[in-house]
């Protein structure tokens, strides 16, 4: 009974190891509040446009304002993470987001708001995104030392999944009883927990990285970086075919929901609180590997792909919730493996730079699928666009696979 107790203290030491660092802790609880907000923002604006329009087309066009920016701009949004203090450049970007969220409660307590200008506050919120994300995701590198980045990374994918459990099933209840407006409100209100965090860090116990001084062909000298190393090339390359076609949740879980099972709103939020969920037990077990390379990248593409197939043919609320779960777990998993290889097989000077191509990646090919797969939703029918994302998150698993294989051979390792 003792070695029992001893190796479940040991089993929370190894997945929780990270958070011994105050200033991640602060940073865990200002971002899970925070994060809450921000996913209570994205479910209410998703189905706020849904009912306003009815159409997968203004969904896809919704996402492609939110995050079509980070296409455009995140690269050199990277650079500028780079050569900035982070913590500073985090003060502005929340700062700016909460103004964000107060604009979009002024609008849906607005009677009959116009929706371009639903349309146009996503566009200006994922301009922000495309400088905030990468910002937020470099910073972790100087809170936690270098043994425990991977713990930290897969601790803050599963901060990001209980924001995913709790802001939708708030976004549920909300808009049945109180409306939109709210949702937007206590959004705005969230920042003050990640701006009140920032304040409480130990500036001396931050491990600054270096900073890159201004030069040409920066972003030029990001991607060359990439193609230089194995581990991110052909993890990058996989990550460009799931962001694409099997990422895009936003867009094909309200539609699959509401239109292929006949749900409503709250059964629209519970089941991307069932996939969060999943997402959080994923990330958890992701949390306690030490190590992590290109084949874990693949087996996680490989989970993701099985689940998205399966969760194509579900023929029931019921068998949604259950499927919904693993789809989460499998995703986190995944994106968790992803972002940990980058951040742990990338220079200091070049992390900015790296995590923001990885942004573009991921998020910024969003505005190409999103609008993509809304239109074969609303032609073919909205199990096709779950078809179509777990085939592509399979192939990118083979690819990955047989890559990583070849990168062995060369090495002598195989």
């Amino acid at each position: 009974m003792v070695d029992s107790l001893g190796e479940e203290r040991g089993f929370v030491r190894r997945t929780l190891s990270s958070l011994r660092w105050r200033n991640f802790r602060l940073f865990f609880i200002g971002q899970t509040i925070s994060q809450t907000g921000n996913w209570l923002t994205n479910i209410a604006l998703t189905l706020l446009i849904l009912h306003r329009t009815g159409s997968g087309v203004a969904v896809g066009l919704l996402v492609a304002c939110q995050y079509g920016p980070i296409l455009l701009l995140s690269a050199w949004a990277g650079v500028l993470v780079d050569r900035t203090n982070k913590r500073n450049l985090l003060y502005l970007t929340q700062t700016l987001e909460m103004g964000e969220s107060i604009a979009l409660a002024a609008l849906a307590f607005m009677h009959n708001a116009p929706l371009p200008a639903f349309y146009g506050i996503a566009l200006a919120g994922g301009s922000l995104l495309a400088l905030d994300n990468p910002v937020r995701r470099t910073f972790v590198n100087e809170m936690v030392p270098k043994d425990d980045i991977a713990n930290a990374v897969t601790l803050y994918s599963a901060m990001n999944s209980m924001a995913r459990i709790a802001g939708p099933a708030l976004a549920g209840l909300l808009i049945v009883t109180v409306g939109f407006g709210w949702c937007f409100t206590i959004d705005a209100v969230s920042y003050v927990a990640v701006i009140s965090a920032l304040a409480m860090m130990r500036a001396g116990e931050l491990l600054r990285l270096p900073v890159t001084h201004r030069a040409a062909g920066q972003v030029r000298a990001g991607l060359k970086y990439i193609f230089g190393v194995p581990d991110l090339w052909i993890t990058y390359v996989m990550l460009l075919v799931v962001g694409t076609l099997s990422y895009n949740f936003a867009v094909v879980f309200p539609l699959f929901v509401e239109k292929g099972l006949h749900g409503g709103d709250g059964t629209y939020t519970l089941v991307y609180s069932s996939f969060s969920v999943g997402g959080l037990v994923g990330a958890l077990l992701v949390a306690r590997r030490s190590t992590v390379s290109i084949r874990t990248v693949a087996v996680g593409a490989a989970g993701l792909g099985a689940a998205m197939l399966l969760f194509s043919v579900v023929p029931s609320i019921a068998l949604a919730y259950v499927v919904a779960t693993l789809v989460g777990a499998a995703s986190v998993a995944y994106m968790t493996a992803t972002t940990a290889i980058a951040q742990l097989r990338t220079e200091p000077l070049m992390i900015g730079r790296v995590l923001a191509i990885q942004t573009v990646l991921l998020i910024g090919t969003a505005p190409i699928g999103g609008p993509i797969l809304g239109a074969i939703a609303d032609a073919v029918g909205v199990r096709a666009p779950l078809l179509i994302g777990g085939v592509a998150a399979l192939v990118a698993a083979a690819f990955g696979l047989l890559a990583a294989h070849r990168v062995d051979a060369r090495d002598g390792t195989v």
